[in-house]
C-alpha cells in the first residue's frame, strides 16, 4: 500500500486520491483510526497478445493428444440430433 487516507481525506480530497490510483498508487482507508477499505487499481486486461509473445507461449505449452481431445469432446457434447417437429 502506497499510503493511509483518513475516511475524511478521502472525502475531502477524491479527485487527487482517485487521480493517484489511476496513476498505480494504492492506499488503505480508515475511520477513526481503524482500516476499513483499500483503494486500488484496476488490473487493465490486455486486449491483444502479440505473436512473438503467442508463439513463445505456444513453444511451453503441453502436447495435445488429438484422439483424447476428441473422446473429450464427444463425451461432452449430445452428438444425437433431435427432431424439433417430432411428437
Amino acid at each position: 500500500m502506497s499510503g493511509e487516507i483518513s475516511q475524511r481525506d478521502l472525502r475531502m480530497r477524491s479527485r487527487e486520491i482517485m487521480d493517484a490510483v489511476e496513476r498505480g498508487e494504492s492506499f488503505t482507508v480508515t475511520r477513526d483510526g481503524h482500516e476499513i477499505g483499500e483503494l486500488v487499481p484496476l488490473r487493465r486486461r490486455r486486449r491483444f497478445v502479440s505473436r512473438s509473445e503467442f508463439a513463445a507461449m505456444s513453444r511451453t505449452a503441453p502436447a495435445v493428444d488429438l484422439e483424447t481431445f476428441r473422446a473429450d469432446q464427444d463425451a461432452a457434447i449430445d452428438t444425437a440430433f433431435d427432431d424439433p417437429y417430432a411428437r
